[in-house]
């Protein structure tokens, strides 16, 4: 699990070791040269979390890991780092899948709110996601950005919040998810026992 300052990374490495996988929380550039899987965490605004990896020194190990064919999982905000960018800030995104992040928007007389906080059902589109969940399954989100990506193919998995949106992405080994696997119980356990299974 990279550890660029941002993100929950010791409840995601709990969830790991209780299904036996060896997982360990690292910022050093030469740890993660040698990981065979990835977890790109985060939580909090899109510019500082790209500030905080540009700052680690990180940048350069996780794209080239990524571009390798290590799997790689970003998660929620870390999902969205893989984009080109966000409309949340100026700095520029991992590039890693084309498409962008923008926020929620809705009339002031919506009874839909920002952030969308909740449990909610995800139907899966990609086919790495979807032979990782087989049946019907709920995530945990807080999130007030979602992801628009520009190639249909990298949709992974679609949730609804007053209308459709974008709850993973994939291309490839990489995979990001706008939820939260640690906070979703057995469905979020399924989930990254399957990422830890990914050659």
């Amino acid at each position: 699990m990279v550890d660029y300052g941002v993100g929950n990374l010791g409840s995601i490495r709990n969830m790991f070791r209780a299904d036996d996988n060896v997982a360990e929380i690292s910022a050093d550039p030469a740890k993660i040269e040698q990981a065979t899987h990835l977890v790109l965490p985060g939580v909090g605004s899109f510019g500082h979390g790209m500030r905080q990896l540009k700052s680690s020194g990180l940048v350069d190990v996780v794209t080239a890991k990524a571009r390798s064919g290590t799997p790689l999982l970003g998660i929620c905000l870390g999902a969205q780092l893989l984009m080109e960018g966000s409309e949340e800030a100026g700095e520029s995104g991992l590039g890693l899948i084309p498409g962008r992040v923008v926020r929620f928007r809705f009339p002031p007389a919506s009874r839909f709110r920002v952030p969308h906080v909740g449990w909610a059902d995800v139907e899966p589109k990609g086919p790495l996601f979807r032979s990782w969940v087989t049946e019907p399954s709920r995530f945990y989100f807080v999130h007030s950005y979602h992801i628009v990506c520009k190639l249909e193919h990298h949709v992974a998995a679609t949730s609804v919040y007053s209308s459709a949106f974008v709850a993973a992405v994939e291309k490839g080994s990489m995979i990001g998810v706008q939820f939260h696997p640690e906070k979703s119980h057995r469905f979020g356990r399924n989930l990254l026992r399957r990422f830890a299974l990914l050659k």
